[in-house]
């Protein structure tokens, strides 16, 4: 059976043609593959676990019907770093660290969201460090859960607007140096990630590896990779009858 990798959702209570898209892709891929993994920004922003509103047990509803099949796991993005324990237990997901480096059917494969790699864009990276401290997590997550939420919007829309005005810049891929030294120091296994919004795959015939960019998803589709013993394809969304 394959494994499939996904990324950059960016789910929210508005948008829920998207939330339909993966609620129908859950379904479709229920028991019919052995594991999928989410490599962060599942949604477009989180602020705890204490969360109940009905679009997040919704969703954390169908991962947990899906995963009573099917291993799942979520790894964090730059969006949904505060998923914790409780998000576990109610998603029926299993967090793992970024990086990950999976050993499977004979490949090496390393995982990870991809922001890290983002490291010319020198305000997110200092963001980045603060933002998986500990300390300021407890800080946040010790504030109401409506200004919480506020604080998320606000985010949203400073970003929206950014995007708008200059869409997506060199200054968010990922630089040749950072993608280097990450694959220098596990090894030059094939590297899987997310975040840049630039599916691709670039192949490094000096080490003989290569680096795979999920496809971010959309409200008409998305894509996703699909490994299996023939080794890495990268497939689209909305699903076929026969995907």
């Amino acid at each position: 059976m394959a494994i499939h990798f996904i990324s950059d959702l960016h789910l929210a209570e508005d948008t829920p043609r998207l939330n339909a898209l993966f609620a129908a892709t859950l379904d479709d891929w229920r028991g019919r593959i052995e594991a999928l993994y989410i490599l962060g920004d599942l949604f477009e922003y989180w602020v705890g676990d204490d969360d109940t509103s009905p679009f997040i047990d919704a969703t954390l509803g169908v991962m947990r019907d899906f995963a009573a099949d099917t291993r799942l796991y979520v790894m964090h993005g730059n969006r949904d770093f505060l998923l914790g324990a409780d998000f576990e237990a109610r998603s029926g997901a299993r967090l793992i660290a970024d990086p990950t480096l999976l050993d499977h059917a004979g490949q090496r494969l390393l995982l990870t969201h991809g922001d890290a790699m983002c490291t010319a864009d020198v305000a997110y990276q200092a963001f980045r460090r603060q933002s998986r401290d500990p300390v300021w997590q407890s800080t946040m997550l010790a504030q109401p859960l409506a200004q919480r939420h506020a604080l998320a919007r606000h985010a949203r829309a400073l970003s929206e607007a950014d995007k708008t005005a200059h869409g997506y810049t060199a200054i968010g891929d990922v630089t040749p140096d950072a993608v280097d030294a990450l694959l220098a120091a596990y090894g030059w296994p094939t590297l899987i990630h997310g975040h840049t919004h630039r599916p691709a795959v670039h192949r490094d015939d000096a080490h003989g590896c290569e680096r795979w960019v999920i496809a971010d998803w959309r409200p008409d589709g998305g894509g996703y990779l699909r490994l299996d013993a023939g080794g890495i394809e990268a497939l689209p969304l909305p699903l076929s009858s026969n995907s």
